[in-house]
């Protein structure tokens, strides 16, 4: 769940089970419990069936919360991965550190920024070079050391303080402040290495797991923005839509269009998800997610960059319940649609846990009500 997306879940009355169409995940059942996510989610269909789809920001590299909610929900409830398995994101891992490196470096010439250390300029080319030559997912010694000796530079760090400016992985200083951990010989990634890592996704991703006793079938589907006229039809009459969106995005601008901030894509996305048609009376979970992020984030830089008329205290808590407000306040059927709001960090297994138990608290409600127990 690292960035936005959204969820949508609803209870099967159905005793039949068929294959779901691939363009439609929740066609498996005809009254499927779905979620939309930028991730798909279908749920065994003796039960629920879900599906999440993406939300702009989920349909990148680097920004597809979806993708990291599906390897959460794997760590939790599953057997997370093994050490083969954990090994075959060592490549991943070095390619989303190179991507960072590289990310700021051209950043640095396009804000106009020197680094501290004269010498680091020459090294900066060497980067360059290297990453043109070295075999893509392999960290040679002599990258290495290029990559050390810049990251140690002030104006590479002056740089990477104003990410907000520029498109930078979530994860780019987790890594490079591992550098040596993570490119050890004997490395083998952890799970918070996995969890941090990012790729695009291309096709269908299934992930199976189980939530009392509710079995979930997640499918990542990334990069069907333009197609959403396609698939939203697929939801009409689910239970409850869970919505994904990035507190800490609200300082940062799209990749397709540096003229739209991410919080206003976000927000208009989720009003023309909430007060659809499709979904007149659907119950919403609101996921806030990132709000690690956020938290080292508003401490910096004020929530009215993003939303001029805040003259709140620039704080966690009071920052957060703004933006939290204006989610909430596009709710145009409040008197029978509900929103239930959580933040969330998706890097945080057990925060994703406690989430999805109250999301899946919410799925048996529903059916409760559907079969007049509650």
């Amino acid at each position: 769940m690292e960035g936005e997306g959204l969820f949508i879940l609803k209870a099967p009355r159905c005793k039949g089970y068929k294959e779901p169409d691939s363009q439609c995940p929740s066609s498996a059942c005809p009254f499927p419990l779905t979620l939309h996510f930028g991730t798909a989610i279908g749920i065994d269909c003796v039960l629920m069936t879900l599906s999440i789809l993406p939300d702009p920001q989920s349909l990148r590299a680097g920004y597809s919360g979806p993708t990291m909610g599906r390897v959460s929900c794997r760590i939790i409830h599953q057997d997370g991965y093994s050490p083969e398995e954990c090994l075959e994101y060592k490549a991943i891992i070095y390619g989303n550190m190179l991507q960072s490196i590289l990310a700021i470096i051209q950043a640095m010439s396009t804000l106009g920024i020197d680094y501290a250390e004269p010498s680091c300029a020459d090294t900066g080319r060497q980067l360059n070079n290297l990453a043109d030559s070295t075999e893509e997912g392999t960290m040679p010694p002599e990258l290495v050391e290029v990559i050390r000796k810049l990251w140690k530079d002030g104006g590479v760090q002056a740089c990477f303080e104003r990410a907000a400016e520029y498109q930078l992985n979530d994860s780019a200083s987790y890594y490079l402040n591992q550098l040596d951990r993570i490119t050890a010989p004997d490395y083998l990634p952890n799970e918070q290495d996995v969890l941090r890592s990012r790729v695009k996704t291309t096709g269908i991703i299934e992930t199976k797991f189980s939530v009392k006793d509710l079995n979930f079938r997640m499918f990542d589907v990334g990069g069907q923005r333009s197609e959403r006229k396609k698939w939203i039809h697929c939801f009409e009459g689910v239970t409850c839509i869970i919505f994904c969106a990035a507190l800490s995005a609200y300082d940062m601008v799209l990749v397709e269009d540096d003229e739209v901030n991410r919080m206003h894509e976000s927000l208009h996305l989720f009003n023309s998800i909430c007060n659809h048609k499709f979904f007149a009376a659907t119950s919403i979970v609101l996921f806030l997610n990132k709000k690690d992020l956020f938290e080292e984030k508003i401490k910096k830089v004020h929530l009215s960059i993003c939303f001029p008329d805040y003259d709140g205290n620039n704080s966690f808590e009071d920052a957060g319940n703004y933006i939290k407000s204006q989610f909430l306040d596009l709710n145009m059927r409040k008197d029978v649609k509900e929103i239930y709001s959580h933040m969330t960090c998706a890097t945080d297994t057990q925060n994703v846990k406690f989430v999805f138990d109250a999301v899946t608290d919410i799925i048996i409600k529903e059916n409760l009500k559907d079969c007049g127990l509650f």
